[in-house]
């Protein structure tokens, strides 16, 4: 018996407006729901992102355990190996500065950036681990259709 998905992942903002628009308009997640400002939830194909304002959530509200946790995370989006130019491109052109761009022995490619928390993001190739191009949950977003 094991696991077989990694169902959702949490990081912790202070600002939940900024996070939301951030992931929705920058990235494409779409929006599941929020709760005040405790956090907001967003769905990146069949795996959940979980923001949490740690003020908030780091309170004992009966239904749910504790979530909090101080300093910026780590979260890598996989992407096709022929949008990550057009990705890094979209983000110089709503200046977010790419921090580093790696070409990794064992193959595959990624780029990091920060998101107005200072969480460290990566658009990677599926390739890095391993994994098959099919496995990539990141579509760049169509300037054209997604307005």
């Amino acid at each position: 018996m094991r696991v077989r998905q990694i169902l959702e992942t949490c990081i912790y903002v202070d600002d939940l407006d900024a996070a939301k628009q951030f992931y929705q308009d920058v990235l494409g997640l779409e929006f599941v729901s929020r709760h005040d400002n405790r956090h907001v939830f967003l769905r990146c194909k069949d795996q959940m992102l979980l923001i949490f304002n740690p003020a908030e959530s780091i309170a004992d509200d009966g239904d749910l355990p504790r979530h909090g946790t101080t300093g910026p995370g780590h979260l890598a989006f996989g992407v096709p190996k022929d949008e990550l130019d057009a990705w890094k491109s979209r983000l110089i052109s709503i200046a977010i500065e790419i921090e580093r761009e790696i070409n990794w022995p064992g193959g595959g490619r990624s780029f990091y950036f920060r998101d107005p928390a200072g969480n460290s993001l990566e658009l990677a190739t599926p390739r890095i681990w391993g994994m098959e191009e099919t496995d990539a949950v990141v579509k760049a977003p169509n300037e054209e259709t997604d307005r």
